[in-house]
């Protein structure tokens, strides 16, 4: 069977047939955004990293590397939630998508390697 691959996309990018399966990997909804226009197939927002943790990192360059410890450590303490989501990842192309602006330092981008290295 071929590995599974994840990608990730700004919700604000045009969805394609690629994609395949479409997950919302943010705590909260994106901003403009109407929930038929987004094509999001799930909603996984316990993957998301926690409120603290979000607003302690504030997409701050500088905290990049203590954010991905940090954020790793919430996935490792969350295994019934990346299991769930790992289930689908098998299932067929997946693209985490996510709203932040820096499309290099973002959680969707953790979430998906941290994905790739249990699959």
């Amino acid at each position: 069977m071929a590995r599974s691959i994840v990608r990730t996309k700004r919700v604000y990018d045009e969805p394609s047939e690629s994609d395949g399966q479409r997950i919302l990997v943010e705590r909260l909804w994106p901003r403009g955004v109407r929930k038929e226009d987004a094509h999001i197939d799930l909603w996984a927002k316990e993957v998301s990293p926690s409120p603290d943790l979000r607003k302690w990192y504030g997409h701050e360059p500088a905290k990049w590397a203590e954010f991905q410890k940090r954020y790793r450590a919430e996935l490792d303490k969350n295994a019934a939630a990346v299991d769930a989501l790992l289930a689908l990842v098998r299932k067929g192309p997946t693209t985490l998508i996510y709203s932040a602006r820096d499309e290099e330092r973002n959680s969707a981008g953790l979430l998906a390697a941290y994905l790739q290295e249990r699959l």
